[in-house]
């Protein structure tokens, strides 16, 4: 593993009690990060505490993260607990699972919209005035290789993650002059819990647009995350960041 270096610095991930949120979480710590897990799963949240308490500070929230007053309130709770907030990794999303548009329940594009999109929003209007006033900041918000090429049966899951960059481009020109730097990854699909909302025909078909013929490993999208999340990553903003294993390549 190749050193970053976040000594000293503070990161609030969402959605790091489990998947790609617990394997950034992991190399957060590694790097020298204070980390507080935002997740709406209280029991996996301090499951993921107590076993990332071995290798360094970190902690955690419940925080719905679609609720403003929530996220208002845990904003409040890390800052009187850290003093400051450095970086945020908006990592908590939902697939919704799959089928044609048309087919797709409104409740349930709603609420992906909500938790995928609507989520992020609320981080970033609550930790980004913070960071402002801080001089310095890192947003790498986690979105996908479907908000850049669409995928069929997953229209809600797609549009949330387009979303997500587009609102990656706006912040980022909005701070690009306030020392808060915004960046978003498109990974390609990872082996996580969120393949138990997915069908195995939606698996397999984005594993054959994968030219490495594999999943990324969550590993691999947190190493990406920790280098967008350091001082190293000083002139890109509003960029977006390919980890697909071939299948874009812009």
């Amino acid at each position: 593993m190749n050193q970053i270096d976040l000594k000293g610095r503070v990161a609030v991930v969402t959605g790091g009690a489990q998947g790609i949120g617990l394997a950034i979480s992991q190399r957060m710590l590694a790097s020298g990060a204070r980390v507080v897990m935002w997740d709406i799963d209280a029991d996996k949240l301090e499951s993921a505490r107590a076993s990332l308490s071995g290798a360094g500070p970190v902690s955690g929230h419940v925080v719905e993260l679609t609720d403003d007053d929530a996220v208002a309130s845990a904003t409040e709770a890390t800052l009187a607990a850290a003093g400051r907030i450095d970086i945020l990794v908006n990592n908590a999303g939902i697939t919704g699972g799959n089928a044609v548009t048309w087919d797709l329940d409104p409740v349930v594009w709603r609420r992906v919209i909500e938790v995928n999109l609507i989520g992020p929003y609320l981080t970033c209007r609550h930790l980004a005035p913070v960071m402002a006033r801080q001089g310095y900041g890192r947003v790498v918000n986690i979105a996908s290789v479907a908000g850049k090429e669409g995928n069929p049966n997953a229209s809600h899951y797609s549009a949330s993650k387009a979303g997500l960059i587009a609102l990656t481009k706006s912040l980022g020109k909005e701070l690009a002059t306030k020392g808060v730097l915004v960046n978003a990854i498109t990974p390609a699909v990872a082996r996580t819990a969120m393949f138990d909302q997915m069908t195995q025909a939606h698996i397999d078909y984005m594993l054959g647009k994968i030219p490495m013929g594999r999943f990324v490993q969550v590993e691999e999208i947190a190493a990406m995350v920790a280098w967008l999340s350091s001082e190293d990553c000083s002139f890109s903003t509003g960029a977006v960041f390919d980890i697909t294993g071939g299948r874009a390549t812009y």
